[in-house]
């Protein structure tokens, strides 16, 4: 904590008077007028030392050189919307004498609940305080915690100064996640299945990639043939499987949804998408997700050299701030689709008109896959009037060309179960089309 000088200080111990040392002076000054007026020295003392007590304390507090340090542990940085994290702070006194009386206070959003206060009475030369507090927003999001305020307080109460740190951290909140079933789905593999061909295949040896020795390569993967051949340690490379690929695509268009708060079907679309994703990194899927708006997580070859963890973590951050956006198409996100779409896709969307439904259906060709959450936005809560000509067979309808294009449709009404959707999807596949319309 940096130091400041004597004339700052007791500027800042005069404006950090309490209502009781405020009391205490006024109380004192008015004594000793009053002593002086009526010529009463017993009246005199006491008005002495009733102001005296608040000017000590503002003396006391203002010359005040503690050196104190503070660190601040989150646990856990990415908290599920609905549960709570715990914040670990740690007061750490770096200077060769004691402490008096601390008062903490940690400054969080009102969204993550009441400012957290901790007295500490006193701590010892190169001693510490551990307190913690915690958490919890029903509402995703990225929000700052900090910075630590430290109040200085003599005893009495008289005087209070706040000096604040300067170090804040940042709460991510997600969106909840579901465990999914496993289920087979349909173009796990470029259309072909579930199984996961491979980039090298020894066909004999002569078939065999090879690159130079590197320091710390097995021994047992040196190819002595090529060794000779070449005059150099030559080893075999290994084989990589190529992973699945999945793209899970999040409509956050504002007027293909309804409702608002936790209760809207946006942000049923967005723990859809966050389960989906994490359900599909877990499987072996090299996976991103895609927005309306073109945005993709993670980016152009960033997929290729994250792993499963570090994907997820990108996928429920960008998630966790994740907002309606004014667009009216999906056009922007046909472009990455066409690019590099080959695998399975999984589309979370939310009210489509014609033009929309027909372009997602001419995407279907160019993926192995496609399965759609479609939201009957009707069933949703909420004062946004949807748009006119909308209505239950509107929907049915968009259900019907989706599937004469060949996605798997999963009609999606408020308060559905999304693993029984996904397990749905499994059998959604193998159903007749006109069967299924009877049950949209």
């Amino acid at each position: 904590m940096a130091e400041s000088d004597p004339a700052s200080g007791l500027r800042a111990g005069f404006r950090g008077l309490t209502t009781r040392g405020r009391s205490f002076l006024a109380a004192g000054i008015t004594a000793v007028v009053c002593a002086y007026l009526l010529d009463q020295d017993a009246l005199l003392r006491v008005g002495v030392l009733l102001a005296a007590l608040p000017l000590a304390a503002v003396v006391v507090v203002a010359n005040t050189r503690y050196r104190v340090a503070s660190g601040r542990r989150l646990s856990p940085h990415r908290a599920v919307a609905g549960q709570e994290a715990r914040v670990h702070l740690r007061l750490d006194n770096v200077s060769r004498v004691p402490t008096g009386l601390l008062l903490l206070e940690d400054k969080v959003p009102y969204v993550l609940g009441p400012r957290p206060r901790f007295v500490l009475d006193r701590v010892e030369p190169r001693g510490h305080r551990e307190v913690s507090y915690r958490v919890r927003s029903d509402l995703r999001g990225r929000y700052p915690l900090g910075p630590l305020q430290l109040r200085l307080a003599d005893p009495f109460g008289m005087c209070e100064v706040t000096r604040a740190f300067t170090a804040s951290d940042v709460l991510t909140v997600v969106p909840r996640i579901q465990a999914l079933p496993y289920v087979r789905l349909s173009g796990e593999w470029l259309g072909q299945g579930e199984s996961h061909s491979r980039t090298l295949a020894l066909a004999g040896d002569d078939d065999v990639i090879l690159r130079e020795y590197r320091p710390g390569d097995d021994l047992r993967r040196v190819h002595w043939r090529s060794t000779a051949r070449y005059g150099e340690l030559m080893v075999r490379r290994e084989e990589q499987p190529q992973r699945a690929r999945a793209t899970v695509l999040l409509d956050t268009r504002e007027i293909g949804h309804r409702g608002s708060g936790p209760a809207s079907s946006f942000e049923w679309a967005v723990s859809c998408a966050a389960s989906v994703t994490a359900h599909l990194l877990e499987r072996g899927y090299q996976t991103r997700l895609l927005t309306d708006t073109g945005l993709s997580v993670p980016g152009p070859g960033g997929g290729d050299r994250s792993s499963a963890a570090d994907v997820s973590g990108l996928v429920l951050d960008a998630l966790a701030v994740a907002d309606l956006s004014d667009g009216g198409t999906l056009s922007r996100a046909e472009e990455p689709l066409r690019t590099g779409g080959e695998g399975l896709l999984v589309a979370v969307l939310g009210e489509l008109d014609d033009t929309q439904t027909a372009r997602l259906g001419r995407l279907r060709s160019r993926t192995g896959g496609a399965i759609a959450f479609l939201l009957d936005v009707g069933t949703w809560a909420g004062l946004r009037m949807l748009a006119p000509g909308t209505g239950g067979d509107d929907f049915r309808a968009r259900v019907r060309q989706l599937r004469e294009a060949g996605w798997t449709v999963v009609p999606v009404r408020t308060g559905d179960s999304l693993p029984d959707l996904w397990r749905a999807a499994e059998g959604a596949r193998t159903t007749a089309p006109n069967r299924e319309e009877a049950g949209a």
